[in-house]
């Protein structure tokens, strides 16, 4: 293969424009695509910054027009040539470069390419495990380049603003203590101390807590994570977060902040204006109105109990349902009374994944009000709905009644679902939420006994903390979670800095102190010694940069991502080890090795 010395590049192929008619550059890239036109060949030439138009003609004097004739697509090369404008009815307007080409006058073949398993362009229809296999070839396709490429300047815009803002960039371990609360750990053995175990760490919670107790005050670090979870489209087992931690600001000051970077990277990068401050909604209300702590508000169709209407009436479900404390609640969709009747069943087999026995609905159709349950209802409490509601005729209501967490996922969720089906979706609306007063505690009714919400460094609302340990689900804490379009994209809170109240919150989730000076107890000494109050928050990049791109998966966004079963095709990682490695560590598995 040819080299490029003294041919080194002059240009990148996509920066070239009119005005640079008549100048002699120097390219290298790849062959994204070859046309053959007997005495002439075109080639749309490749690289990162974009495709120029190239033209090799056989009378073109000293070039070996037969080397052009051997190119295929992938196949690198170098050019020297003399950019032209094309005629006016060549000009390519598809293309940034569209209004020139290239004449080449030498050409160098770097290297050859065997043929591509599928196509180097935008909105290739492959199997995504293929283009996981052949990820290197994936990464090529401009779509994926730039996803990457806005990658790196959200990244960068996150580090300047932060540092014009007085934060530091610092590191924390990858090598940690394992703290079961939460997610599983990934696992890490000790060769040096045999039988022992580092976890990779989850988040850097505890350390960016210890650089406050250090005096640092602002401190931020874009880190990679690791959970051992289920997977889907929006998680991976690695992933990579914007973390933030910083002394004496109280919460309105820090989401203030943070409104200030969301603000800078969205206007910086896409160009889009961010009004600010952003909508502040309470946990309380985001369930209530709309079933969900992540609410999309691109759209209405808002949660609305109808419990007073049904009440005390023959129908036992819904009877049933009140007398045990919970709810019916319903959904409006406009325009819609004339639903089909096979999906209204498909419905009712869609809330059963969320937990709903039924689903009912009135029909408030030209014709009369359709109802599973009007023979136990007069028309006037029917009419009272509908204006309550603010029904018109035409409109169709899903009802749902159970306990209110399950009204509150089943109806969110088919909240979700007929926006979908209905097109109520802007996909170019930007809708930025801030989520406060979290319940400081969930009961995990399997464990019989409550477990923190967020994480158990947060800090309980000080009118709370007297309920800490007489009645836990009284208790709200200072976190907050930012949403942009229904996907939690960052969340934080104000954090504990006295040693008693954080004592007192271990006992409330059950530790003994013997547990938790076990688990915590460097920093539970690390209080002992003047800790300041202190807040922060960690934002997902891979999240915020799928939802910038306009991607429905985080795969798109990362490099060299995982599969749903976390496993990287490319590399077949995960693999076993030889049996020595496992001894060096005094590791013995029960499970069998597969035979070859």
């Amino acid at each position: 293969m040819e080299t490029l010395t003294g041919m080194e590049r002059t240009h990148h192929c996509g920066e070239l424009r009119k005005s640079d008619v008549g100048a002699q550059v120097q390219l290298a890239g790849w062959v994204s695509r070859r046309r053959d036109h007997g005495g002439l060949i075109f080639v749309d030439m490749r690289d990162r910054s974009g495709l120029v138009q190239i033209v090799f003609d056989g009378s073109t004097e000293g070039l070996d027009f037969a080397k052009a004739e051997t190119l295929r697509n992938e196949f690198v090369i170098g050019i020297r040539g003399k950019v032209r404008a094309r005629s006016e009815d060549t000009v390519n307007p598809k293309m940034d470069t569209g209004e020139i080409e290239i004449l080449v006058e030498e050409l160098r073949i770097l290297n050859k390419a065997k043929t591509p398993p599928f196509y180097i362009q935008d909105g290739v229809d492959v199997d995504e495990m293929v283009r996981l296999r052949y990820r290197y070839l994936d990464l090529r396709r401009p779509e994926m380049q730039q996803n990457i490429i806005l990658r790196h300047r959200v990244a960068k815009i996150m580090r300047d603003y932060l540092d014009e803002n007085g934060f530091l960039e610092i590191e924390t371990p990858m090598l940690c203590r394992s703290t079961p609360e939460g997610a599983r750990d990934f696992l890490v053995p000790s060769r040096v101390n045999p039988g022992q175990f580092y976890a990779l760490p989850q988040s850097p919670q505890i350390f960016k807590q210890l650089l406050m107790v250090s005096g640092f005050e602002k401190y931020f670090q874009i880190v990679r994570c690791f959970r051992d979870e289920d997977l889907r489209a929006d998680r991976q087992p690695e992933f990579t977060q914007l973390d933030i931690e910083t002394s004496f600001l109280n919460q309105n000051e820090i989401l203030t902040l943070m409104e200030g970077l969301i603000k800078k990277i969205f206007e910086t990068t896409l160009d889009v204006k961010v009004e600010t401050p952003f909508l502040r909604m309470s946990w309380d209300e985001a369930m209530t109105r709309f079933g969900s702590d992540k609410p999309d508000l691109r759209f209405g169709m808002e949660l609305q109990d109808i419990s007073e209407f049904v009440k005390g009436s023959d129908f036992k479900v819904f009877n049933s349902v009140l007398e045990n404390g919970g709810q019916v609640k319903v959904i409006r969709v406009d325009d819609y009374a004339d639903i089909p009747r096979r999906e209204l069943d498909n419905l009712v087999e869609y809330v059963k994944i969320y937990g709903a026995k039924g689903l009912a609905w009135i029909q408030y159709s030209k014709d009369g009000i359709k109802s599973p349950f009007k023979k136990f209802y007069s028309d006037e409490t029917f009419d009272r709905i509908k204006q309550a509601t603010g029904c018109k005729t035409g409109d169709l209501l899903l009802v749902v009644g159970d306990k209110a967490s399950v009204v509150a996922q089943a109806l969110g969720e088919l909240r979700l679902e007929m926006a979908r089906r209905r097109n109520l979706i802007d996909p170019e609306k930007l809708c930025f939420l801030w989520i406060v007063d979290f319940p400081m505690f969930e009961y995990v009714e399997e464990d019989k006994r409550y477990k923190a919400m967020h994480h158990p460094f947060t800090a309980p609302r000080e009118e709370d903390v007297e309920f800490l340990l007489t009645a836990p689900e009284k208790v709200k804490a200072n976190a907050y979670d930012i949403v942009l379009n229904g996907v939690e994209v960052g969340g934080g809170s104000l954090r504990i800095y006295r040693s008693d109240l954080q004592e007192k919150v271990f006992e409330a989730i059950g530790l003994t102190h013997d547990e938790a000076h076990a688990k915590f107890g460097f920093l539970m000494d690390a209080f002992e010694y003047g800790t300041p109050p202190h807040g922060g928050i960690a934002f997902g990049l891979d999240r915020l940069i799928m939802l910038m791109a306009k991607r429905k998966s985080i795969r798109d966004v990362i490099a060299f991502p995982k599969t749903q079963s976390a496993i990287d095709p490319m590399s077949h990682a995960p693999s076993e080890v030889d049996e020595k490695q496992l001894r060096e560590l005094s590791i013995k598995t029960a499970v069998k090795k597969k035979s070859l």
